[in-house]
């Protein structure tokens, strides 16, 4: 009889959490970093759009011919990008090798045909998205802000404009009456389609040319609350003519209006609580695949698709159930729902024709990428990763689900505001800190990092990031919570911020928290929040408000949403009447949820990052935070970015942002 033999013992060094050597360093993470969207088809060639922070975060449109060879196609000096919105998204469109692009310095909208340098087509003074061609009239139809008059409230409009007339010679055709008249700019011609509303959408035109679909809305709804989804006859003089309301409402959100191959209309919508995929045609309205599931997404910029027609009667679709995306093939003639197993999620911009599927997507383990589906094979093949250098999997910290529950506090909300009154489930992702090259000390807890997405109507996913792994590699867990509010879970789950907002979230973040502290995963002396945007405000909310943190650093965050009501740009000028309330009638809730009136409250070091150029988030929101913090002797740092909007672009920032960040955390736990 033999002894059993003890196990080996671990030979790596113990070193802390938080403290670990790691290859992974910001300049890494971020080096040959690519943002990639906007796929489009345009015969065999696939074009998509790359967002360079070694470029100063110039975004250029990309070719991909059948031989496999890529090229630039925008030429240097011009950054593909609109500000419709400020968000912008579909910024170009492309017909038969011609690319029709908005540059982002002076927002004219750019004709540029092979061989040939760029010719505007616009003047001045107007914003262009979300424009395609009408090949019927040889014009583009596309969305229009006008702000030739200033002020924050611009004009939405949608306009036709000649897509052959350039530089030289031309009119311009000014208001729905088409009159014609000279115009100082010698540009093509422009002709208001429609107006009105405040905001349009998907202007799209009917494979016979003679139809046009398009979504609209209004004051104060976002469109993931409430739009309309309209078509009108387009007339031989190029006009609209009489108009019919298909669906959608100021309780029901319309997103993605297409035409099939065939001229049926298709579209997604919120009306059973789930964005799922509906067509109308002469009988009316259908659902295709009724599921829990989502169809769609808060449509934050333009250009955001989740279906495609391989067919008439084929759709490739994506959806997302449990915060995870995923694509199916749905037949519409009989009906038939195929899921499609893939190592990648489909996260953005699906493009489809008879041969294969084109999309944005990346997994746990492989970073965001434009990929290939053959649809013989079912395989399939990155084209072209977001990541400059690849991370060993060795290093990466894969998420874990994690479903918690959080118990609203008894001062907060009475149950009409929004807010339920039990227990709800919050939903995020959990990463471990990974190294292979060392370990823990026995019994010790890791630092958590909470991060906070934006929005806050949005969400997150577990896709690789390689900022996460950044700081999973030196010992820090991560949890990425889809706090309440976030989509992904159905319009009952997106809707319990509003009237909430500064609350709910707040309570979901410090929730998160303290459920890892409860399960082992997290040092309680050592918690950290980060967030941008929407997630800065709930960053400085929840260290305001609570106590549960030691350290956050907010990225462009809001610290007085009063402010923010009155100094904003239009898109988001009366988002908080949803998500606090109508302003200046509930300006008590407006100071009472605002943190920079209670710094008196926050006593844990934050550090503030901020673009000097930002027009959504205005830099004094930073400022004032940073200001009143001082005066108070809070330990804080105030980081400030020339040149930078909101969110950051630029490869040195983001490098030294993040160095900065860690750097601040290792200072203030030095004595924990």
């Amino acid at each position: 009889m033999t002894a059993c033999a003890s196990p080996p013992s671990d030979p790596r060094p113990i070193v802390s959490y938080g403290s670990w050597p790691s290859p992974l360093s910001a300049a890494r993470v971020t080096a040959g970093a690519l943002r990639l969207d906007q796929i489009q088809l345009d015969g065999d060639d696939v074009y998509w759009v790359e967002g360079r922070a070694s470029e100063g975060g110039r975004n250029v449109i990309v070719k991909l011919t059948p031989d496999g060879v890529t090229r630039d196609v925008t030429p240097v000096g011009f950054n593909v990008r609109s500000r419709v919105h400020e968000y912008g998204g579909a910024a170009y469109t492309v017909d038969r090798g011609t690319v029709y692009f908005s540059n982002f310095e002076d927002q004219i909208l750019y004709r540029l045909s092979p061989g040939e340098p760029p010719v505007a087509l616009t003047t001045k003074g107007h914003f262009y998205a979300d424009f395609r061609l009408d090949a019927t009239r040889d014009r583009l139809i596309g969305v229009r802000e006008d702000h030739s008059r200033g002020g924050n409230e611009p004009k939405n409009l949608v306009v036709a404009i000649s897509a052959k007339e350039g530089a030289k010679g031309a009119k311009r055709a000014n208001g729905a009456n088409g009159s014609t008249v000279g115009t100082p700019g010698n540009v093509g011609t422009i002709g208001t389609l429609l107006e009105g509303s405040d905001f349009y959408s998907d202007p799209i035109v009917s494979p016979d040319g003679g139809t046009l679909a398009w979504i609209q809305w209004n004051h104060p709804n976002m469109p993931w609350d409430g739009t309309e989804l309209w078509t009108a006859a387009i007339e031989a003089d190029g006009r609209l003519g009489a108009r019919q309301k298909v669906a959608g409402g100021v309780d029901e959100s319309i997103f993605q209006p297409e035409w099939s191959p065939d001229g049926i209309l298709y579209f997604v919508s919120d009306r059973t609580g789930w964005w799922n995929l509906y067509r109308y045609r002469a009988g009316g309205t259908e659902p295709l695949h009724p599921m829990s599931a989502e169809f769609g997404k808060p449509q934050w910029s333009f250009s955001m698709v989740t279906y495609a027609f391989v067919s008439a009667t084929r759709i490739v679709a994506t959806y997302a159930e449990g915060g995870r995306w995923k694509m199916a093939l749905i037949e519409t003639d009989p009906r038939k729902f195929e899921p499609i197993d893939l190592a990648l999620q489909p996260s953005e911009s699906i493009r489809a024709n008879a041969r294969a599927i084109y999309f944005v997507g990346g997994s746990a383990t492989e970073a965001t990428a434009i990929a290939r589906v053959s649809l013989g094979s079912m395989e399939a093949q990155v084209l072209r990763s977001s990541s400059g250098e690849p991370i060993g999997s060795e290093w990466i910290s894969t998420a874990e689900a994690v479903t918690y529950t959080v118990t609203p506090q008894p001062e907060g909300p009475p149950p009409h505001m929004g807010l339920p009154p039990s227990p709800r489930d919050v939903h995020g992702f959990y990463y471990p800190p990974t190294n292979p090259e060392v370990r823990a000390p026995e019994g010790e807890r890791p630092p958590l990092l909470v991060l906070t997405h934006g929005g806050p109507t949005g969400a997150t996913s577990d896709v690789l990031d390689p900022e996460v792994q950044f700081w999973t590699s030196r010992g820090f867990a991560v949890l990425d919570v889809n706090y309440s509010g976030s989509t992904g879970y159905g319009r009952a789950y997106r809707d319990r911020l509003n009237g909430t907002w500064g609350i709910a979230d707040v309570e979901d973040v410090v929730g998160g928290a303290e459920a890892m502290v409860a399960q082992g995963k997290a040092d309680a002396a050592r918690l950290m929040i980060r967030g941008g945007s929407a997630g800065g405000y709930t960053t400085l909310a929840a260290l305001t408000f609570h106590s549960t943190f030691t350290a956050g650093a907010s990225y462009y965050g809001i610290s007085d949403i009063e402010v923010l009501a009155s100094d904003t740009h239009k898109f988001e000028s009366r988002y908080l009447d949803s998500l606090v309330g109508p302003y200046p009638a509930a300006k008590d809730l407006y100071v009472k949820r605002s943190p920079i009136h209670f710094t008196d409250r926050l006593s844990c070091p934050l550090i503030l990052f901020q673009g000097l150029d930002d027009k959504v988030v205005p830099p004094n929101q930073s400022a004032m935070m940073a200001d009143a913090l001082r005066k108070k002797g809070v330990k804080v740092e105030y980081v400030t970015f020339e040149g930078e909007q909101h969110g950051f672009r630029k490869a040195e920032n983001i490098i030294h942002a993040l160095e900065a960040e860690l750097a601040f955390y290792l200072e203030v736990f030095k004595g924990i």
